[in-house]
């Protein structure tokens, strides 16, 4: 470089005008912006397309609130359905038991193919994972959207899919993971090691969870679809019978020890409340909730204030 100006001659027709190299710069630079610039996350119903074994092109439907009132960015959650469900139901129960949430919180509530996720034996074999993580990436840009502060909630059939992302998501995006009266099954921790789930539900290849993340788990004592003393489920159906989980508190114990906890599995509550006995690991980022005396509804036991707590940091 000889410290002259440089210049680039640019001829819109029969003109000729010559520009330094600053002032083109410049130019290309706002001209990226105008590009680059992010649009806001609006209300509203949206689909991804996947295609897998069972479809082709299928075009899979997410629904979206974006609260309204003041501008900035806003944090995510993720609502994910139980077994029967579907996003619209999901999304309408979602906020009418969340109203606190809704006011604050970007909710998307994607909906599970033949109203299920793929988990094990279910009807579905579509890929739930690249689902939800393109559904993360597609809204993380947007300029009111908190990239790095989503949480994944689900209940039953959905929580099972909220372990199975808990265990193989990479996305740095999700802060938090909530399962509601699901806690592992067999396939997903087979005593020894966390799986993955694989592209036929072979469940064998051992995986290690990405550390850094919160989890709370919330079972009943009397959930008879779901045992919370683990054993083979009455009604879901694996591979050559029924489907079996790991108990409750000690699904819990295993998700602290993968997030970095190395002392004894806790056999005594850290907190009794009525029907609720919190087992609480490292801090509260890893939390259990045995909800005495309740079946598969036991999700209900859980205050939308304890819920906010625990998605915020403020869990101990």
């Amino acid at each position: 470089m000889d410290g002259k100006d440089r210049f680039i001659t640019i001829r819109p027709g029969m003109n000729e005008k010559r520009l330094g190299l600053p002032h083109l710069l410049m130019i290309l630079i706002l001209s990226g912006l105008q590009v680059l610039r992010a649009e806001n996350l609006r209300s509203g119903e949206y689909t991804i397309s996947q295609s897998w074994k069972q479809e082709r092109s299928f075009e899979r439907l997410y629904v979206v609130s974006v609260p309204e009132g003041r501008k900035g960015k806003r944090p995510v959650v993720v609502f994910l359905h139980g077994g029967g469900g579907n996003a619209r139901g999901a999304f309408k129960g979602f906020l009418r038991r969340h109203r606190a949430m809704a006011k604050h919180y970007i909710v998307i509530c994607p909906e599970g193919y033949a109203r299920g996720w793929n988990i094990v034996s279910e009807r579905s074999k579509a890929d739930d994972r690249g689902f939800i993580e393109a559904i993360i990436r597609k809204v993380e840009g947007c300029d009111n959207v908190q990239r790095e502060n989503f949480s994944i909630i689900g209940s039953s059939n959905g929580a099972a899919l909220v372990n199975q992302l808990a265990i193989e998501c990479r996305l740095p995006n999700i802060r938090n993971y909530v399962s509601g009266v699901s806690p592992l099954n067999v396939y997903q921790h087979d005593g020894k090691a966390f799986k993955a789930k694989g592209e036929n539900n072979t469940y064998r290849k051992s995986v290690e969870p990405m550390k850094g993340k919160r989890l709370m788990n919330i079972s009943g004592t009397e959930d008879k679809l779901v045992p919370y003393q683990g054993g083979l489920s009455r009604a879901i159906p694996a591979k050559g019978g029924k489907l079996g989980f790991v108990h409750a508190e000690h699904s819990t114990y295993l998700w602290a020890k993968a997030m970095g906890y190395d002392g004894e599995k806790l056999t005594k509550p850290s907190e009794v409340e009525g029907n609720l006995e919190k087992f609480s690991y490292l801090g509260g980022s890893v939390v259990h909730y045995k909800v005495k005396g309740e079946g598969h509804g036991a999700m209900g036991a859980i205050s939308e204030d304890r819920l906010l707590s625990f998605l915020e940091g403020g869990e101990e």
